[in-house]
């Protein structure tokens, strides 16, 4: 509480005290709302799939979703031919997702993808003609995924 032998002398250091507060109140509200980061959740993974892993030729299984949480997502393909293939995966939202391809209930490969928007790749040998899984999980999740298994050397 201010006095009156404080009077003009004390008013102008309060003004600046109460000035500078309310611009740092302003600053953390207006910090707050560029930060608004768009949940996995109400991702659009269509939309960010087609940006962030383009359509491959050759491609013989492919998938995109959400990891909401820790259980993997399994897709199946039917008759693949045996040969060299290159699965290329991506992944967003923080963590890291993990792919494990097989075939005919042998485990042909396990990879790895850092959720930041880049690209992995690993080459993939299919030994014989059949069935092929490709299951995508992540301990990070939510998180979306993108891959693709397409022919190549």
């Amino acid at each position: 509480m201010l006095s009156r032998s404080s009077g003009p002398q004390r008013l102008p250091a309060l003004r600046r005290i109460v000035g500078a507060a309310s611009v740092g109140a302003c600053l953390v509200v207006a910090a707050s709302a560029c930060s608004s980061a768009v949940s996995i959740e109400n991702a659009d993974v269509p939309a960010w799939k087609a940006t962030a892993l383009p359509t491959a030729s050759g491609t013989v299984l492919e998938d995109a979703g959400k990891i909401l949480n820790r259980e993997p997502l399994v897709k199946d393909a039917a008759d693949v031919p045996a040969g060299v293939y290159t699965l290329t995966m991506t992944c967003d939202g923080g963590g890291k997702a993990f792919f494990t391809v097989t075939a005919g209930g042998t485990k042909l490969a396990e990879a790895g993808a850092a959720c930041n928007g880049s690209r992995e790749s690993a080459k993939i040998t299919v030994p014989a003609a059949g069935a092929v899984q490709v299951s995508a999980s992540s301990v990070d999740a939510p998180l979306i995924y993108a891959y693709h298994l397409a022919a190549g050397s």
